[in-house]
């Protein structure tokens, strides 16, 4: 029976990302191993085996369905190449899309710089434009019921409101290493200050303490769930973290301990989490069923160094490391491959 290609697992990844191809009979008991080209471009495999290769995608790769192609294997099949949108970043949490389809994205800098652009504005057809100067360190997104945009600064411990010409005004202060934004239905903000306390911000600007977390060496990533709980992901130097959720009285449990420095979080139309995992050699980007299914996390794309996701009004989706966004289909799609 002549060597055939069963399933690529995940169904996207980016340049760097790990996919793994299943199949029968592959051919490793030569002394070198099948070439796997991907795209046309040679991939560099890292795990070998009569019915799995792990490779890792090469760069250089368009967007789109991308043939793959084994020595000596039939069935030729294809993983999907998330494409490049915005580059030239300085990304540290999700980034967030307007109900137009607009993407807003940060050059946040080192601690305490100014940089010339603190957030930038990518427009649907990918058009990148100057859209806010002057927050240091911006950090994180929200975008409030109202269609407004929040971001904080960690460096100054304080969330501004962005006016639609870029420019802005305190909305709150004194939050800590001020992280995650997500904003409750009813206008409430959420804010996560990494040393380990979530606050509850009122629509007049009042922080009150909300919840305690495990304080983060990196970032606490804010999104609120269909149910209106606060979801948080705050990586550790431990071998795994978790992924909480915070209820309408504060009380914190676990929903998913597997992940190893979980980043960036956001919700599908489905009301499933999407959580980017920073782990090396298993990084890219997972989703998480409604608590109480039990359904083990299911990885969606792979992919290096990335930091964050959103979910635009259309159901498409963006992932982002700390240069680069790069463009997705909705969910339901990702996942058929």
């Amino acid at each position: 029976m002549p060597a055939s290609v069963t399933a690529v697992r995940p169904a996207w990844a980016i340049e760097g990302g790990r996919i793994t191809i299943e199949g029968t009979g592959f051919p490793v008991d030569r002394p070198q191993l099948p070439g796997v080209r991907i795209g046309g471009a040679r991939a560099r495999p890292v795990f070998a085996s009569a019915s799995q290769i792990d490779v890792v995608l090469p760069s250089g790769l368009d967007g789109g369905q991308t043939e793959i192609a084994i020595d000596d294997v039939v069935s030729p099949v294809t993983v999907g190449v998330a494409a490049a949108f915005a580059t030239g970043l300085h990304q540290v949490d999700n980034p967030v899309f307007d109900s137009h389809g607009n993407l807003y994205v940060t050059y946040s800098g080192t601690r305490g710089q100014e940089v010339p652009v603190s957030i930038f504005r990518v427009r649907p057809n990918g058009t990148r434009e100057t859209f806010s100067s002057g927050i240091v360190n911006a950090t994180s997104m929200a975008i409030s019921p109202d269609g407004r945009l929040y971001v904080s600064s960690r460096f100054e411990g304080t969330v501004y409101r962005v006016e639609e010409d870029g420019s802005f005004e305190t909305f709150a202060t004194d939050l800590g290493v001020a992280c995650g934004l997500a904003f409750a239905a009813d206008g409430t903000l959420f804010v996560g200050d990494r040393s380990g306390t979530v606050f509850r911000v009122d629509r007049d600007g009042k922080a009150t303490p909300f919840a305690s977390i495990p304080p983060s060496v990196a970032a606490f990533h804010l999104a609120v769930a269909p149910d209106g709980a606060c979801y948080v992901t705050a990586p550790t130097l431990s071998a795994y973290d978790a992924v909480y959720r915070v209820d309408s009285d504060g009380i914190v449990s676990t929903i998913e301990s597997r992940f190893g420095r979980p980043q960036g979080i956001a919700f599908d139309a489905e009301g499933g989490a999407l959580v980017v995992e920073a782990l090396a050699g298993a990084s890219g980007l997972y989703r998480i069923g409604r608590p109480g299914t039990h359904i083990p996390p299911e990885m969606i794309l792979a992919g290096p160094g990335l930091v964050g996701v959103a979910v635009d009004p259309f159901g498409g989706m963006v992932v982002c490391s700390n240069e680069t966004a790069y463009r997705m289909p909705p969910v339901s799609a990702a996942r058929q491959g």
